[in-house]
């Protein structure tokens, strides 16, 4: 697929003179000390000595906006941190494990797919458990989100994040349904795909095994309750501030212009602090969207088409022109 780098003025960016600036640098420094080029690296020492009313300013003088564009729409979705009710000991309710990484996903090439791991004792006894939840079909969607809180029985909670997968290739059951003749494409959301497969336990469990990638988790101790879950660099996300994107086109840490057409329409400036199995492409994002069943029903309805535009340091955007630009 060709990709086209096109450098835009930010007069440009539809919204841009309205945006908040300053909640976006707040992000943006969150992670900038984390990027290991030298360019990012001063840009972000420089950040951190900016004023709030200096925020517009300071992305203005020190980045150009970049469109890296693939010939299509940008398409961006959203994301949550779901919360699961759970326990720390099996029972009659809680018989769903949610497992930590085993050693045998570290060698190289895939190991055992998502049947395999659940229709056999391949994890079985091996002190795995971080806990149990009551829900396959939410447990499911926890290794889609990636990260997740399981909320236990005194009141407590145990948030999880991304331990590793099987190495499989993810693959949608929403799409699956679609192609199936169930539903839509408009119609297929999270919370649909849930109530189809407790609707139809014996379809819906051999729905879920059509995806055969599979996740494992690590407990995350280290993360205060008010936080955001740790992204893929190891920090918290902002709601509706942090977005995955394919680190193939859009650097990790880097500032992120968001135009989401659609019902409701969004203008935006993002961090990229997140990747995701799903989020192939230069014109692809993730928006998170915050914690609980309120951010995963907003999440679940988000799929709009639009453009994103990246902010990169002048001399890298200039970098990305072909020879004789």
């Amino acid at each position: 697929m060709d990709t086209t780098h096109t450098i835009l003025d930010f007069t440009d960016l539809d919204g841009w003179e309205d945006e908040d600036h300053a909640a976006a640098l707040n992000v943006f420094t969150s992670t900038c000390a984390d990027m290991k080029a030298p360019d990012w690296r001063n840009l972000c020492a420089v950040a951190q000595s900016m004023r709030e009313e200096e925020a517009r300013t300071f992305f203005e003088l020190f980045f150009r906006p970049v469109e890296i564009a693939q010939g299509r729409p940008a398409v961006f979705t959203g994301y949550f941190e779901p919360e699961l009710q759970g326990a720390r000991r099996p029972d009659d309710r809680f018989r769903y494990p949610v497992y930590a990484t085993p050693a045998e996903i570290h060698a190289e090439g895939p190991w055992l797919s998502r049947r395999e791991i659940l229709t056999t004792d391949a994890l079985e006894g091996r002190g795995l458990e971080i806990a149990w939840v009551d829900d396959p079909v939410e447990l499911f969607f926890l290794q889609i989100q990636g990260s997740g809180r399981i909320r236990l029985r005194d009141g407590s909670a145990i948030r999880v994040g991304y331990g590793g997968a099987n190495g499989h290739p993810y693959r949608s059951i929403g799409t699956e349904l679609v192609r199936r003749g169930v539903y839509e494409p408009h119609q297929v959301s999270a919370q649909v795909i849930g109530n189809w497969v407790k609707r139809n336990p014996e379809d819906g469990e051999e729905l879920l095994y059509h995806n055969p990638s599979y996740v494992f988790f690590r407990e995350v101790s280290e993360v205060p309750a008010h936080r955001g879950p740790l992204g893929a660099m190891n920090r918290s996300l902002t709601p509706m501030r942090s977005i995955a994107v394919d680190p193939l086109y859009t650097p990790l840490g880097a500032p992120v212009w968001i135009e989401a057409d659609g019902t409701d329409p969004m203008r935006r400036l993002m961090i990229a602090q997140d990747t995701g199995a799903a989020i192939k492409g230069a014109q692809r994002a993730d928006i998170f969207v915050g914690t609980g069943d309120k951010a995963g029903r907003i999440a679940g309805r988000m799929r709009d088409d639009g453009r994103m535009v990246v902010l990169m340091p002048i001399q890298r955007a200039y970098a990305l022109l072909p020879g004789d630009a």
